[in-house]
Parts: C-alpha cells; sequence; structure tokens
C-alpha cells in the first residue's frame, strides 16, 4: 500500500498550490483520505479529509474556506486546493488514509511534500 504525494513546492504569498495524492497497493473507495501538516517546531495538524462513500468533507477549524479538498475516487486520488496561501502554510503536508474517521485514526501514510509560502 502506498499514499504518493506530490504538488508541493515554493509560492509568494497570496499564491495558489493543489496537492495531490495517489493512492495504489488497494482500493480506497471506502476510505476516509486527506490531509495533515507539520511545521517546524509544531505537531502535525490535521488539514482536511474527504469521505471515501458519502464525499463529505471536513476541515480543519484554521481552514476557512482557504483549502478546498476533492477526490477522483476512480483514479484513487485526492487533491487539496490550497488558495491564498500565507507564510504560516509552510509546512510539510501529509496524506493520509483511515478505515474510519481520518481526524480520529490514520491507518495509512504517504510521504510529505513540502510547500513553502514566501512573504
Amino acid at each position: 500500500v502506498q499514499l504518493v504525494a506530490s504538488g508541493g513546492g515554493l509560492v509568494q504569498a497570496g499564491g495558489s498550490l493543489r496537492l495531490s495524492c495517489t493512492a495504489s497497493g488497494r482500493t480506497f473507495s471506502t476510505y476516509d483520505m486527506g490531509w495533515f501538516r507539520q511545521a517546524p517546531g509544531k505537531e502535525r495538524e490535521f488539514v482536511a479529509s474527504i469521505q471515501g462513500t458519502s464525499g463529505w468533507t471536513y476541515y480543519g477549524s484554521f481552514v476557512k474556506g482557504q483549502f478546498t479538498i476533492s477526490r477522483d475516487t476512480a483514479e484513487n486520488t485526492i487533491y487539496l486546493q490550497m488558495n491564498s496561501l500565507k507564510p504560516e502554510d509552510t509546512a510539510v503536508y501529509y496524506c493520509a488514509a483511515s478505515r474510519g474517521r481520518l481526524d480520529i485514526q490514520v491507518d495509512y501514510w504517504g510521504q510529505g511534500t513540502q510547500v513553502t509560502v514566501s512573504s
């Protein structure tokens, strides 16, 4: 089982990035999938998740409409569209999957992708 994240990079404040995460090794259509992030010196925090069966989305309290998570079930891929990026969004973003609620239990982690927002 693999979760491969991509799409990170360096962007100026106010810019946008779209992260992708593709799962392989099994079908994740019924899994919650989503993103966490970890900034230097801080704990990893929940960013967003999307349910496999319903497509319902959940966001961390700090998101406030800035990020949008979506899913292509046929491609076993999720996306995180990040707009109006700020320097405090700088972090390593990790893709994850859960048989239950992603913000409570993570069953699979992907490698991180670095997002750096310059001021």
